[in-house]
């Protein structure tokens, strides 16, 4: 969206405002209109054929197409710097429709050792039934990424930051070896990055190199806690395939149209809650690295955290996520969430409200022991996503926890 004088507007104008026209018609609702129909009328027999022959733009069924959901897909296109974007009903469904949209049995998908349990869990134990190989790799190190690609790969696939464990991968020289390598075995391969920790605000993929972007827009993007919501964006013509091949009749996975008023409702606050998210997590992260009953912090903006240069490079801030591990184990771990008083033991990430969760026994529980240990996912770590509540708030409430837990003990340990 530009203004009259063809100057780009900022991010946060875009999000309030791309896509949608309040200032035409004879209605002129200040939100855009929520059309819950699922089907359209046609004006002709000639004009729906034309429509469903692409010879004639237009909405005629709502799985396929809506104009709700069209405002809210320019809008995240928009703060991508894509082509197009899509809409799916979940995070999952925006995952999946893309892999059933470019795989096939002999395929391969690369992708990092740590992915989010659910993505995981479809990846090995789904696409794999299906004859489609996944290949886990260290992608901290881009290098292990030009060694492990073969004829045979389709999609590099990664999260930056991880979840849960916060590692970060380097996205353009991870896009830009991707896309050599497939130039040399005349491929097509394509890198998808999750980047739902970050949001476009904090990170933008597609300007690294990445061909796609996905969200679990349920996160940071709804931003209330209040629908479950998927995201892509990418050039238009891989857009175009996932939404007639891997949404329309590969998954269903279809967004309702008041859960993406709901979307471009969060969306428009994005901005400014993300700076809060970040400045939240910031004053936590210091707080619990100089606890003395932390065994390990990990968190993007301490200057501790070893790929701090990393996410200075590809990151504008450094997110609202926080890993950290308690002395103790898994049991201090535990004894710490149910201490809690304001801080909400639950899964998801991104809402207002502040959450905490054991990755081991909750969101990553798709993984196996074995696999958790091999993916760099143990079993004493805590995942917390810092809220919008008063910084101070949060903090005394985990340091009341952690009285609570260790009265007397740190002292005589020392």
């Amino acid at each position: 969206m530009t203004n009259d004088n063809n100057k780009t507007l900022g991010f946060a104008t875009n999000a309030i405002h791309e896509a949608y026209d309040n200032q035409e018609g004879k209605i002129r609702s200040l939100n855009p209109p929520i059309y819950m129909t699922s089907t359209f009328a046609f004006n002709s027999a000639e004009q729906g054929a034309a429509m469903f022959q692409g010879e004639e733009q237009g909405h005629f069924y709502s799985r396929i197409s809506n104009p709700t959901l069209d405002i809210l897909e320019k809008r995240l296109a928009k703060l991508e710097n894509a082509e197009a974007g899509l809409a799916f009903g979940s995070g999952m469904g925006a995952i999946t429709s893309i892999c059933w949209t470019f795989l096939k049995a002999g395929d391969e998908i690369l992708c990092d050792k740590t992915l989010y349990g659910c993505t995981f869990a479809f990846f090995a134990h789904g696409l794999s039934k299906f004859g489609i190989t996944i290949t886990h790799i260290d992608m901290t190190d881009a290098q292990n990424v030009k060694q492990a690609i073969s004829e045979k790969t389709k999609l590099v696939y990664l999260e930056s930051p991880a979840n849960p464990n916060m590692r970060l991968c380097d996205i353009e020289a991870i896009s830009s070896i991707a896309h050599d390598v497939s130039n040399v075995v005349k491929g097509d391969i394509k890198v998808i990055v999750d980047n739902t920790y970050c949001t476009p605000y904090i990170q933008r993929p597609l300007e690294l190199g990445a061909d796609m972007v996905v969200h679990s827009a349920t996160k940071y993007l709804g931003g209330h806690g209040d629908i479950i919501a998927g995201m892509a964006a990418g050039n238009a013509d891989d857009m175009m395939r996932v939404r007639i091949e891997g949404l329309k009749d590969m998954t269903g996975a279809v967004l309702s149209p008041m859960d993406a008023m709901l979307m471009m409702r969060g969306i428009k606050t994005l901005e400014i809650r993300m700076q809060r998210h970040c400045e939240n997590a910031m004053k936590v992260a210091k707080y619990l690295e100089q606890h003395p009953a932390i065994d390990k912090i990990m968190y993007p903006g301490l200057e501790s955290f070893p790929q701090r240069d990393l996410a200075k490079k590809q990151m504008s801030l450094f997110g609202g996520m926080i890993a950290f591990e308690v002395k103790g184990g898994i049991e201090a771990g535990r004894k710490l969430m149910n201490a809690l008083r304001l801080i909400t033991r639950a899964v998801s990430l991104g809402d207002a409200e502040t959450l905490i969760e054991h990755p081991a026994s909750m969101t990553h529980a798709t993984y196996t022991p074995e696999e958790r240990l091999e993916h760099g996912i143990s079993e004493g770590l805590v995942r917390m996503s810092v809220g919008l509540e008063t910084p101070d708030d949060i903090i005394a409430d985990i340091e009341q926890a952690f009285d609570a837990i260790y009265v007397g003990k740190l002292a005589a340990a020392e």
